[in-house]
């Protein structure tokens, strides 16, 4: 590439390009053109603004609390724990009230173990032996309940026993129960007290009824009449999502409580309301899949008169309710802001900042020779203006006192003095 193709491709880096705009005076383009333009402006309209509310301002992070309430008694009369009554304090877990709660609906119950020397469940297949070295001392039993002691317990002549373990004893053994213990407990019923926040536009509410009737609570139950008596029946949330109650307490199972807050805050505050709904989360494709259910273990602790202390151990099965609660706030304030209050411009000066960008291009030189005062020259010389005189009437005065500044813009320095003296005189 030659000196003279450098300096071409250097000197094209500096140009500038513009739109070049053609009007085609053509009926059917035109149409085109204007039926395009309505479609654009309808789905604004119509999609956006009517249907999705785009105009209004959102707001998601939403502030929520829970508490949850469970009552409800029923009487029971079984070996292990004989006549009982259960309450909330019995069946409830944890009994605080949370966004998650469990309830008691069936039992394995182990009562009056002692840490003492007893044989390992059959049912744990790292407890087998068939002889004391297969029971090491000190080595504790995989997903068993205890320690290893060194011996092997076999029953009568069997070959295959157990290995002995220090533990509670005697270890759990017995097998859930077919019936639930705990099966009146579909008539059951909570209170889920929820409130909730859109920090961002200061809007607060409740699900519970704005009122000073004390047994209202008492006497109420949720229902398309009573959206706002958030006291549930246990046997008809479990219904609502398709499954049976007395199924489901038998082994267990988790259900979830959502509460949606989708509120437009340009309406009245009564309209912002909650909407429940309900579904199981445990695994429910095979009723007989080692993963479906829920259960956990719990114990009771006491001292008989000697002060040894002893417990009775507990294999719950049941329910647990997990509350979720999401939702968003719409409100119409930005164009409030922006267009219709009186300091309107002042928040919309803010909201969107204006840039102005200036440059000198070629051509400059033209305007200067009709008088006009670039804006930037201007702000760079404001000596340049005489005070208590105006643009309009001192042209030339104006022209003769930039020139050398003009002349830093134009051509590199170089001023055509001869076309300046020539506009000096046609002025004179």
């Amino acid at each position: 590439m030659g000196q003279a193709g450098c300096k071409g491709l250097s000197q094209a880096l500096f140009d500038y390009k513009t739109e070049k705009y053609v009007i085609a005076k053509n009926k059917k383009v035109g149409l085109l053109y204007r039926l395009l333009q309505v479609s654009i402006l309808t789905y604004l309209v119509v999609w956006v603004f009517l249907v999705k509310k785009g105009y209004q301002d959102t707001d998601t992070s939403l502030q929520s609390s829970i508490v949850t309430k469970v009552k409800g008694v029923t009487f029971t009369n079984t070996t292990e724990l004989g006549e009982r009554l259960w309450d909330v304090a019995d069946y409830v877990i944890p009994p605080q009230g949370e966004n998650v709660f469990f309830v008691i609906t069936n039992l394995i119950v182990t009562p009056n173990q002692r840490q003492e020397t007893c044989a390992e469940s059959e049912s744990i297949p790292d407890a087998w032996c068939y002889t004391d070295n297969d029971c090491p001392p000190g080595e504790p039993v995989v997903a068993g309940n205890g320690v290893k002691t060194g011996r092997c317990l076999r029953v009568g002549n069997m070959q295959r026993g157990t290995c002995e373990i220090f533990a509670w004893c005697p270890v759990e053994t017995k097998s859930r129960p077919v019936k639930p213990l705990l099966g009146k407990a579909e008539d059951f019923t909570v209170y889920i007290k929820n409130f909730i926040r859109f920090p961002k536009f200061n809007f607060s509410k409740t699900n519970v009824l704005d009122t000073k009737d004390k047994a209202f609570l008492k006497s109420c139950q949720f229902g398309p009449k009573n959206p706002y008596c958030p006291i549930f029946r246990l046997g008809s949330m479990v219904s609502w999502t398709g499954s049976d109650f007395q199924e489901i307490a038998q082994q267990g199972g988790v259900i979830g409580i959502q509460i949606e807050w989708d509120c437009d805050l340009d309406k009245a505050p009564s309209e912002c309301n909650p909407h429940y709904s309900f579904s199981r989360l445990d695994n429910t494709f095979s009723g007989n899949s080692i993963s479906s259910g829920y259960n956990f273990r719990f114990a009771r602790y006491y001292r008989d008169g000697a002060g040894v202390e002893f417990r009775t151990l507990m294999k719950a099965y049941g329910i647990r309710f997990d509350v979720m609660v999401n939702g968003k706030g719409a409100f119409f304030c930005d164009l409030v802001l922006i267009y219709l209050i009186k300091k309107s411009h002042f928040y919309r000066d803010k909201k969107y900042e204006e840039v102005r960008i200036l440059q000198v291009v070629p051509g400059l030189a033209e305007s200067s020779q009709q008088g006009g005062i670039p804006e930037a020259e201007e702000a760079e010389h404001p000596e340049a203006q005489p005070r208590g005189s105006s643009q309009k009437g001192n042209s030339c005065r104006y022209q003769q006192h930039l020139e050398p500044t003009r002349s830093s813009h134009l051509g590199n320095g170089k001023v055509h003095m001869e076309q300046l003296q020539n506009l000096r005189t046609a002025e004179a």
